[in-house]
């Protein structure tokens, strides 16, 4: 596993990223680096960064012609690599590196959300569970039980509040001084319309997007547009969709193929909320969350996955 990286201008380490300042761009590495519940996993998931930088930067492909984001290109490709002088720069990193335009990110994550589900303290089941009946602005329905589809896809956006995330509504954002009114429409704009062209491509590969996040930032020339990652494991859930009206009937869980299935591993196994440390994953689940990623790739592509090839950088 790669779970650290130490390139020179360094700009900003996040959960999973290592990013660098490359002058008039950023190079963002993926590492192998895996959070559970907002705690770092030690071990890591062999390969995990790599197959998250292609499935991300195929999405940025995907979608450049419905919202703009800031994705330039993969750091091993010819002419990518000799644009920013990146040919010298190891496999190990050119293998799991995007190049992006600079952009200022803006302390707002736009969660969309097609179906109520969850595990974690902020999920929208385990709010709804609780009683509470709305939810960022949105008012829930009674009825509902976990997993099943809503009436529309919803927003819930959330903001850092110390560690965690902090669910709000637009008015909250706006008042908190996040956002004008006018930047938040244009985001909420943006985010759902990029989760009704994810749904449409999830489901043409037999694949259901059950919910996800964007990361929204500001370009140097103003413009609102969609940063850091876009519909992968990490930022959303997936579930098998020949499978999901069968299963709830049962009251069973969807089948998932994304991190979800690590998450519901931790919350079996232990109280991920209050004990001090995680118990360790055991290998055979580590292989597990591997093979999910990649089969979701290849899913989503109809291709099947292959570690990029560097022989012409």
């Amino acid at each position: 596993s790669l779970l650290e990286t130490n390139l020179p201008n360094p700009f900003h380490k996040g959960k999973v990223r290592d990013t660098y300042d490359l002058g008039n761009a950023l190079l963002m590495v993926t590492t192998d680096r895996v959070s559970a519940y907002d705690v770092m996993l030690p071990e890591g998931i062999p390969g995990r960064g790599i197959v998250l930088s292609e499935i991300s930067a195929l999405w940025l492909r995907y979608t450049a012609g419905v919202v703009p984001n800031h994705f330039i290109g993969m750091s091993y490709e010819p002419e990518i690599a000799k644009q920013f002088g990146l040919e010298n720069l190891p496999d190990e990193i050119a293998t799991r590196s995007m190049v992006v335009k600079k952009a200022q990110r803006i302390d707002v994550e736009c969660i969309v959300r097609g179906y109520i589900t969850g595990t974690t303290e902020t999920s929208l089941w385990t709010v709804y569970n609780s009683g509470a009946r709305e939810y960022c602005g949105n008012d829930l329905p009674e009825g509902l039980r976990k997993n099943d589809k809503l009436n529309e896809p919803m927003l819930t956006p959330t903001t850092k509040d110390k560690v965690h995330d902090r669910p709000v509504s637009k008015q909250e954002i706006i008042d908190l001084g996040l956002m004008s009114e006018s930047d938040f429409d244009v985001a909420a704009k943006m985010s759902l319309e990029l989760f009704s062209y994810g749904q449409k491509v999830a489901k043409e590969n037999g694949l259901i997007l059950v919910d996800t996040k964007y990361e929204i930032g500001r370009g140097t020339d103003g413009t609102i547009k969609l940063v850091d990652e876009i519909h992968t494991p990490d930022s959303s859930r997936y579930w098998i969709e020949t499978t999901y009206k069968e299963r709830l009937r049962a009251d069973k869980e969807p089948e998932n193929i994304d991190k979800e299935f690590l998450r519901l591993w931790f919350a079996k196994n232990c109280d991920p909320y209050k004990d001090k440390t995680l118990p360790e994953a055991p290998d055979e689940l580590v292989v597990e969350l591997s093979a999910r990623y990649i089969l979701l790739y290849e899913l989503i592509t109809g291709k099947k996955f292959s570690f990029p090839d560097l022989t012409n950088i």
